[in-house]
């Protein structure tokens, strides 16, 4: 393989580890924020129990999100330098406001998180998890506005030549609000918030198969399920929204997600199907100008295909897109449609006492997560061959001193460490599943043992004869 794709697969590999952690981060810390909350609501128990539980899965997930997340800046440097140059005003700017006002304010108050029980007033401590439920959402907004700006760039100009090239903001409001970054967000974090809603629904649901915690498990799960629910029916709209934005900005991406080769002609909808690119045919079953319709609101206007397109400006692996693609819409309606049978079935009361239900549920926590990754891999693989769309190719973008050998050496580096971290991340998790949300009895001590140390007259005397 050359550089390039070298290149390209480290970066991938990175990114694709990184991303299964900060949207269970945002979706965890919203669940977290709802679970306090009802415990200031009810001060009942098993509410404070699963908020403490909760917790402190978010600090592991926590944990590992930031030490895979430095790597890919550093990536920047030695394998995209002449990227890292030409974007590297744009970029500064907003990777300079996520550490400032995003990752400073989670981590700032993730510390009163985790260690404030008993030590806060329970109005603070709800703040706490707030704050660092409202610091992973400003980490995203940055990040996606970064990624969003190399989609549609907006609010900049081009100072330099050739590979001395760069681009400085002009605009800094014009960049934040790009014409894709705000759809795209909400994309984000919807998708952010099932994966949360589906490992809590997961989680619980192995409880309630095996009989332990149910009366924390219950409760736990129905939060969940209402949150996952309601993100479903929005992620609906948001993707929408998103594939209109794609075919108004960027329209060679959109045909290779449809496999729509066909110079001007209306674009059928494939509910599945297989591209072949060397005849430059899809094939498969398809709504007729389906994709005509949900762009124009009619089934005959044509759109632009991949033939209209120079071959040096078209995605290189439009199957890969498509597959992807379909793979993200397919799993997004599996979704809905599992969480609004979950609905229906609390609705008949039957809701726990289905175990093929609950047993669904356990495995459904991977959904999101390849969602998550299916349509992130289809929007970067479907803006090739440019790095930034319309301005900076790939092939340009390569550092010109680093050789394939060396980005083959530290891609197997990279893949061994993150295997091991992520057996490691499996292996804490499970043992924080098994050993489940803290006893009511422990809950008590704690509060008395606290209140003791506040009150040393609570003490009773010491005996003489210990």
């Amino acid at each position: 393989m050359d550089v390039e794709i070298l290149a390209r697969i480290q970066f991938a590999y990175t990114v694709a580890f990184h991303y299964i952690y900060p949207p269970l981060s945002i979706g965890l810390g919203l669940l977290i924020v709802v679970m306090e909350a009802m415990y200031l609501r009810t001060k009942r128990q098993e509410y404070e129990q699963m908020t403490r539980f909760w917790i402190k899965v978010f600090a592991l997930i926590f944990g590992i999100g930031v030490a895979t997340g430095i790597v890919m800046e550093f990536e920047f440097g030695t394998n995209w330098a002449t990227y890292a140059r030409y974007v590297g005003d744009v970029f500064g700017s907003a990777l300079a406001a996520e550490g400032i006002f995003a990752f400073a304010l989670e981590s700032g108050f993730l510390g009163v998180l985790l260690f404030g029980w008993r030590r806060v007033s329970p109005t603070v401590h709800f703040i706490s998890a707030l704050m660092v439920w409202l610091g992973s959402m400003f980490s995203a907004v940055w990040i996606v506005v970064a990624n969003s700006w190399q989609q549609t760039p907006a609010g900049y100009h081009i100072v330099g030549e050739g590979l001395e090239a760069r681009a400085e903001i002009t605009d800094f409001w014009a960049m934040v609000l790009n014409p894709s970054s705000v759809d795209r967000l909400l994309h984000v974090w919807i998708g952010a918030f099932l994966a949360g809603a589906f490992l809590v629904m997961s989680v619980n649901a192995w409880y309630i198969l095996k009989r332990r915690h149910e009366s924390i498990a219950r409760p736990a799960f129905k939060i969940a399920l209402v949150v996952a629910a309601v993100s479903s029916l929005g992620q609906l709209f948001t993707g929408h929204r998103s594939a209109e934005i794609v075919a108004q900005y960027q329209p060679a991406k959109l045909a290779a997600m449809e496999g729509h080769y066909d110079t001007l002609a209306p674009a059928d909808l494939y509910m599945l199907g297989w591209v072949d690119e060397q005849r430059q045919k899809t094939v498969g079953l398809a709504i007729p100008g389906g994709v005509s319709f949900l762009t124009h609101g009619d089934f005959r206007t044509p759109l632009r295909g991949l033939n209209s397109f120079e071959p040096q400006d078209r995605p290189s692996q439009v199957n890969a897109v498509f597959q992807l693609y379909h793979l993200m819409v397919a799993i997004g309606i599996a979704i809905i449609g599992l969480s609004l049978l979950g609905l229906w079935m609390w609705y008949r009361g039957r809701l726990f006492e289905s175990r093929w239900l609950m047993h669904v549920f356990v495995w459904a926590v991977l959904l999101p997560q390849i969602a998550n990754q299916a349509g992130w891999f289809s929007a970067e693989m479907g803006r090739q061959p440019w790095v930034v769309y319309g301005l900076l190719r790939t092939s340009d973008a390569l550092s010109r001193t680093v050789t394939a050998n060396q980005v083959l050496f530290s891609l197997l580096l990279f893949a061994a460490v993150y295997t091991v971290l992520f057996l490691l991340f499996l292996y804490l998790l499970h043992r924080k599943i098994q050993h489940g949300p803290a006893a009511a009895e422990t809950l008590n001590n704690e509060s008395e043992v606290y209140s003791r140390r506040e009150n040393p007259l609570m003490d009773p005397p010491s005996s003489p004869l210990r």
